[in-house]
């Protein structure tokens, strides 16, 4: 193996779990343990490689990014307690998910995002992708996750999984990216408070474009969520699908979603893509 001669992995797969299933974001650092040894399980049974793992805050980040109000930047001393708090509960977080991993036989290692990335207003500008690669070369698993990072114009800021997710498919030309939260799929309307929501099967580059605008006007949740939610999940992943990038929205509460995401074509889900085949 020639560790010299790195290559773009086309066929990389990305798999983010989102905060809002693994965790209970109305529960301070609660997590969903059976739910999460359930996922690590469907991750180890399906024996995929190339894959990157990227999980986010939910009950563990959320809350200590918006009682300090990470996300407008540095603002003042009293803001430092908050960025190294929620900075740890996001190891936290990360040291649980890996352990499991582990028990479980997937070759995995935790990577902090702060520390080969920096952002500048909010936007990823500097992104040291050969880290990536050389762990990708040696068949190990990358484990990231959404993270309080330096920013180079508002000091620091909250970074999602969500905008780590798509940057890392665009470096890597992708093949597929897997975003598993706590609902079926992408709806018409949220399907959290609106019971006639109907659940796309498959988006187009267009439609998701329109959605996007629409979902900016009404977005609103109960629980505080400085990423942006369902809607900033599928702004971020514009640019991927325009690039080809193919994405599955999946329900990880439920058995089996993450396994068949990861091993098949046809799945229980909404697919995102840039066309629809006539």
């Amino acid at each position: 193996m020639r560790f010299n001669s790195l290559m773009v992995k086309s066929n990389l797969k990305i798999l983010k779990l989102g905060g809002s299933a693994i965790t209970d974001k109305a529960k301070p650092y609660h997590v969903r343990l059976n739910v999460l040894r359930r996922v690590v399980k469907e991750i180890a049974a399906a024996k995929q490689h190339p894959l990157i793992i990227i999980h986010g805050g939910g009950s563990f980040g959320h809350p200590l990014a918006e009682k300090y109000k990470l996300n407008m930047g540095f603002k003042g001393d009293w803001q430092i307690e908050g960025f190294i708090k929620t900075h740890q509960a996001m190891i936290d977080l990360n040291k649980i998910i890996v352990g499991m991993l582990i028990k479980e036989g997937v070759n995995v290692a935790s990577i902090q995002p702060s520390a080969f990335l920096l952002t500048r207003k909010g936007r990823i500008t500097f992104f040291k992708e050969e880290i990536l690669e050389r762990l990708l070369k040696l068949k190990i698993v990358p484990v990231l996750y959404g993270d309080v990072v330096v920013d180079k114009v508002k000091g620091f800021t909250i970074l999602s999984g969500d905008q780590l997710a798509a940057k890392i498919a665009l470096t890597f030309k992708a093949e597929r990216v897997i975003l598993a939260c706590d609902v079926d799929g992408v709806y018409t309307s949220n399907p959290k408070i609106d019971k006639k929501a109907r659940m796309f099967k498959i988006l187009n580059l267009n439609q998701l474009k329109k959605l996007v605008e629409a979902r900016k006007k009404e977005h609103a949740v109960k629980v505080s969520d400085v990423t942006g939610g369902m809607a900033g999940k599928l702004l971020e992943i514009i640019k991927p699908v325009k690039a080809g990038v193919k994405v599955y929205v999946v329900n990880a509460l439920k058995s089996g979603r993450i396994f068949d995401a990861l091993t098949k074509n046809d799945v229980y889900g909404t697919l995102i893509v840039k066309c629809e085949k006539s």
